[in-house]
């Protein structure tokens, strides 16, 4: 099983579900955004590339990778044994994909990454 295409198409599926989100390609991978701002990103370790990453997740792949912004959750989702962070920010942390199988779960990480990142307007439309 292609990880990296299933999770592609699972998490496209998740975020463009969301308020005035918009998926563009990233440096590596893909990143999902709302008004210019990333809440959820996935990319492939392969060989070590991208180190950043690979040093972080603590792999040379090939590994499949979802990166979003935690908040409150920070502590809990780094509890998991396929978590990794903080990355960039102090609470931005990332998921071994095939380490983490509960997609219902990681569904509403991505929405409450979302909430973190979308202005209240667009909250609003969500809660509506």
């Amino acid at each position: 099983m292609d990880v990296f295409a299933e999770g592609l198409a699972w998490a496209r599926g998740v975020c463009l579900a969301l308020p005035d989100a918009y998926e563009e390609e990233a440096w590596v991978g893909t990143r999902w955004m709302v008004r210019r701002r990333t809440f959820a990103h996935l990319l492939e370790i392969v060989d070590g590339y991208p180190p950043s990453f690979a040093a972080a997740a603590g792999t040379g792949g090939p590994a499949t990778v979802l990166t979003f912004r935690a908040g409150a959750e920070l502590a809990a989702v780094l509890a998991g044994p396929a978590a990794f962070g903080p990355l960039w920010n102090r609470d931005d942390v990332g998921i071994r994909l095939a380490e983490h199988p509960d997609r219902a779960e990681l569904a509403e990480l991505i929405e409450d990454s979302y909430r973190l990142r979308a202005p209240k307007t667009l909250l609003r439309r969500l809660d509506g």
